[in-house]
């Protein structure tokens, strides 16, 4: 497909990270070569039935452009996420850059909580409990392995 404006005005390195169960963090740079005065706008839609919505909360550099969004209350849907970066600039049409994400995909989970170590001296063992990490998605027994390590001091 022809995407109308500048070669080399679109955004670079696009990406996103879930994390404290419920925010996101997008970031991206501006284009190599667009004009000083390209100004970039998010656009997401979580699943085809959302409408899109713009960004609220935009990331700027020390020029003022839009680098990165900062977004609260996401919920993670099972189908995929559509991300549309476009760029509007006095000099120049921008091209656009969009992407599909799984959201799942770019979730950080937290840590267990609530980790507790009972040890008896007299049978040489412990217990060690943990609470499982909030998660913003279902499924949520299946997506954990846990892994203990123990350093002898």
């Amino acid at each position: 497909p022809v995407f109308a404006g500048m070669n080399g005005s679109a955004i670079e390195n696009f990406s996103c990270v879930i994390y404290n169960v419920s925010l996101m963090n997008c970031t991206w740079q501006a284009g190599r070569d667009a004009p000083g005065d390209t100004q970039y706008f998010l656009y997401w839609q979580n699943s085809r039935y959302d409408d899109a919505m713009e960004c609220e909360l935009y990331i700027k550099d020390e020029n003022g452009r839009n680098t990165g969004c900062r977004f609260q209350n996401v919920k993670i849907e099972i189908e995929k996420a559509y991300f549309l970066v476009n760029g509007s600039s006095n000099n120049s049409l921008i091209q656009f850059y969009d992407e599909y994400i799984q959201l799942y995909e770019i979730e950080k989970l937290m840590p267990p909580s609530n980790i507790t170590v009972n040890c008896d001296e007299i049978k040489s063992d412990c217990i060690i409990q943990w609470q499982q990490p909030q998660i913003s998605h279902s499924n949520k027994d299946k997506c954990f392995k846990y892994e203990i390590i123990i350093k002898y001091k």
